[in-house]
């Protein structure tokens, strides 16, 4: 069974957070890689816990009628003899 994962821990650069074996920085037992793996506070910074997939939902949505409700598709098809290139 996983460890509780510390949300702000007190000294996050001490410890490795690659496995839930929580090694020293200096004594990793896992193997885990070369260099200890960063807890997400200091990669991402405070609110790391807020954003992705913890997101808050948005309570925005679009208005009736508006093209955001609408598939992302042309108003008109492109025609084969149209030339898009910008370089000529």
């Amino acid at each position: 069974m996983a460890k509780h994962f510390p949300i702000r821990p007190a000294r996050p650069e001490l410890i490795c957070w690659g496995c839930d074996k929580y090694c020293a920085h200096d004594a990793m037992v896992c193997g885990n890689g070369a260099d200890r793996t960063q807890h997400p506070i200091e990669t991402f910074g405070e609110g790391w816990d807020t954003f992705g997939l913890n997101a808050p939902k948005s309570e925005d949505t679009p208005a009736e009628g508006t093209a955001a409700g609408e598939p992302n598709t042309p108003s008109a098809p492109h025609s084969p003899d149209q030339n898009t290139n910008r370089e000529s």
